[in-house]
């Protein structure tokens, strides 16, 4: 099975070091997602899911503690490491207080910044659930296998991360551009009405013929799957 590539947005002022941030770690293998500012980063956040936050925090208007403090209060887990030239004990103490993950010291080394990335992202990949459920949906994203009470339920490649994506957000509505953004990324080519397709697929798969439905249209909005 294909292990698509780690998502890291990088929240840094610093122009220069953001665009040599982004270039490194494409390098090894990551996608790597450039913020200018906190509330470039917090737009980025609304629109796409990423595995791994580098956040500086001296930052003009919003700084990283008020970008993680507003993440933290949406219930956003993704993990966070601070990268930043404050480097007091009461600095990493707060951000650490607030819910950041790691907190690394400016000037760094790129080899000690990659390891704590790889470590986190290790770290959240383990704690991550592979099976999920709604009603008498399951998901099991290890054997990529899905069953609609006593029904097996055969789907395509991007089907299966449709659903995954909403059973991971189960309860929250998520727009057409954030599906598209997730799911068909660079090499999508295609238009929003390619996100309602599979949508469609999706329920004739497993809800037309079932109930409760759990897969729910939010007009103006995009889609959600609820249990009610």
């Amino acid at each position: 099975m294909y292990a698509r590539p780690s998502k890291i947005l990088i929240i840094d002022d610093d122009v220069e070091l953001v665009t040599l941030l982004v270039d490194y770690f494409t390098l090894e293998g990551f996608e790597a997602t450039p913020a200018h500012s906190g509330t470039e980063g917090l737009q980025a956040l609304e629109n796409k899911e990423f595995d791994l936050i580098i956040l500086d925090v001296m930052m003009p208007k919003k700084d990283g503690f008020a970008v993680l403090r507003e993440m933290r209060s949406v219930k956003n887990a993704t993990p966070v490491l601070f990268l930043t030239a404050r480097d007091s004990i009461e600095d990493r103490v707060k951000g650490l207080d607030l819910g950041g993950n790691d907190y690394l010291i400016k000037p760094f080394s790129f080899d000690e910044l990659l390891a704590r990335i790889r470590a986190m992202t290790r770290k959240a990949a383990g704690n991550a659930s592979n099976i999920f459920t709604a009603a008498d949906l399951t998901l099991d994203v290890s054997s990529r296998s899905c069953r609609r009470g006593e029904k097996d339920i055969a789907l395509s490649a991007k089907e299966f991360s449709l659903l995954e994506y909403l059973m991971r957000n189960k309860g929250r509505v998520l727009t057409r551009d954030m599906i598209e953004n997730n799911l068909w990324n660079f090499d999508y080519e295609g238009g929003t009405n390619a996100v309602d397709v599979y949508i469609r697929y999706l329920r004739k798969k497993m809800d037309d013929d079932f109930e409760p439905k759990l897969i729910h249209t939010v007009r103006g909005s995009g889609y959600v799957l609820r249990e009610k």
